[in-house]
C-alpha cells in the first residue's frame, strides 16, 4: 500500500511539473530552451526552503520581543511591589534589623548626594549663628531609647543623624544667605529692603498643602527653620543675580553722573536720577541684566522709554531712545540688544539716560556696572 501511494505521488509530481520547452526569438533567430521536470522541482524546493527559513526567523523575533516585554513587565511589577506599604510592613515584621540598616544606608546616600551636588556641609558652629546643636540631646535620647527598647535603639540613632543633617544644611543655607547679603550691601543696597519689596509686590496663591513631620500634622521647629533659611537664601541669591552688571551702551565715557547737577536747559540745580551715555544716533542699547520688559512707550521727560523688571523690586529704565527692539512682556537676557540710542524727550543730543530703581526709588547705577560682576563672583 505504501509503495502504491509513493508511486501515485511521483505520478502526480510528473503531471504537475512536465518537461517544458520555451521558444526564444532574438534577431531573426529562434532558440529552444528545455526545462526538465527535475529542474522545476528543485526550484520549487528552494523557494519552499526560503519561505520556511523566513517564517522561523520571524517567529524567533516575535518570541524575543515577547520575552523582553515580559521581563520589563516583571521588573515594573517588582518595583511596584517594593513601593507598596504592605511590602514595607512585611519587611518590618520579618527583619527589623535589616530594615533599620536599609534606612541608615538611605540616610548615607542622601548625605553623599548633597555633598556631591551642593558641597560639604559645615560641621562647626561659628560665632553669631543661631542654628541649634542637638548632638548632645540626640545622643542622650539614643542612650535612653536603647536602654528601654533595645530593638529601637538603631532607629533612634538614625533620627539623631537626620537632625544633625538638617542642622548642618540650615547652617549651609544661612552662610550662603549671609554671603549674598554682604555682597548686596557692597553695592549700596539694603538686602532687607529688596526682600520686603518682593513680598509686597509678588502675587501668590494656590491650593493649601501643609508640610508636616509627624502624624498629627505638626512640624518640627528644626525642619521649619531649615525651610525659612532656604527661602531666605534663595531670595537673596536671586536678588544678587538680578542686579545690573552689563553696560547698557558701549561708549567711551559718561557725560552726566548720578546726583545733583546743573540742569542743561535751565542752568539751575537739579537732581539727575541716572547716568547719561552719549553716542552716535542709532547706537545699540543693551539690557543691563536679565529680566522682563514691563514698559515700552513714551514717558514725560524720557521720550521713548523702556523699563525692565529684574525681580526683588529692582528695575532699570532706558530713556531718549530712537527705536525699540523689544515688546512689553518679553523676557530678555543680560546683554541682549533692546533699543537704539536717540534724542527723544527732554534731551540736548543723542545719548542714553540709564536708571536703576529699587522699589521705585532711584539709586546710583555706577556701583553696579563697575563692581557687580566681581562682587557676585566673590559671593559665589
Amino acid at each position: 500500500m505504501k509503495f502504491t501511494s509513493a508511486g501515485a505521488l511521483r505520478t502526480r509530481l510528473r503531471a504537475a511539473f512536465p518537461d517544458r520547452e520555451l521558444i526564444m526569438r532574438s534577431q531573426g533567430q529562434v532558440r529552444f530552451i528545455r526545462i526538465s521536470s527535475g529542474m522545476q522541482k528543485a526550484a520549487v524546493g528552494v523557494v519552499v526552503s526560503l519561505l520556511g527559513a523566513w517564517c522561523v526567523s520571524m517567529g524567533a523575533v516575535a518570541f524575543s520581543q515577547f520575552s523582553a516585554n515580559s521581563e520589563h513587565a516583571a521588573l515594573v511589577n517588582r518595583e511596584a511591589k517594593v513601593a507598596t506599604a504592605e511590602s514595607r510592613v512585611q519587611q518590618y515584621r520579618d527583619d527589623l534589623n535589616g530594615t533599620v540598616a536599609d534606612l541608615a544606608r538611605r540616610q548615607q546616600f542622601i548625605e553623599k548626594m548633597v555633598d556631591a551636588h551642593i558641597g560639604e556641609l559645615p560641621e562647626d558652629r561659628q560665632a553669631g549663628e543661631t542654628v541649634t546643636d542637638s548632638s548632645a540631646e540626640a545622643a542622650e535620647t539614643v542612650r535612653k531609647v536603647s536602654a528601654a527598647l533595645p530593638e529601637a535603639g538603631r532607629l533612634a540613632g538614625i533620627e539623631a543623624e537626620q537632625l544633625a543633617f538638617v542642622e548642618r544644611l540650615t547652617r549651609y543655607a544661612d552662610r550662603r544667605a549671609t554671603a549674598a547679603s554682604d555682597a548686596i550691601r557692597k553695592l549700596g543696597l539694603n538686602p532687607r529692603t529688596m526682600i520686603a519689596g518682593v513680598r509686597s509686590k509678588v502675587a501668590e496663591g494656590g491650593p493649601l498643602e501643609r508640610l508636616a513631620t509627624s502624624a498629627n500634622g505638626s512640624l518640627d521647629p528644626r525642619f521649619q527653620r531649615l525651610g525659612l533659611s532656604l527661602a531666605r537664601m534663595d531670595a537673596l541669591e536671586n536678588g544678587l543675580a538680578s542686579i545690573p552688571q552689563v553696560s547698557p551702551a558701549h561708549v567711551a565715557y559718561v557725560s552726566s553722573s548720578y546726583g545733583y547737577r546743573s540742569d542743561p536747559f535751565t542752568g539751575g540745580a537739579a537732581f539727575h536720577a541716572g547716568l547719561d551715555f552719549p553716542g552716535p544716533m542709532g547706537s545699540p542699547i543693551y539690557a543691563a541684566a536679565k529680566g522682563k520688559v514691563t514698559f515700552v512707550g513714551q514717558r514725560q521727560g524720557y521720550g521713548n522709554c523702556i523699563e525692565i523688571s529684574h525681580g526683588n523690586g529692582l528695575m532699570t529704565r532706558y530713556g531718549h531712545l530712537s527705536g525699540f527692539g523689544v515688546r512689553a512682556g518679553q523676557e530678555v537676557e543680560g546683554g541682549a540688544r533692546i533699543a537704539a540710542m536717540g534724542s527723544t524727550g527732554r534731551s540736548t543730543g543723542p545719548h542714553l539716560h540709564f536708571e536703576v530703581r529699587v522699589n521705585e526709588r532711584p539709586v546710583n547705577p555706577r556701583p553696579f556696572l563697575e563692581a557687580a560682576r566681581n562682587v557676585q563672583q566673590e559671593a559665589r
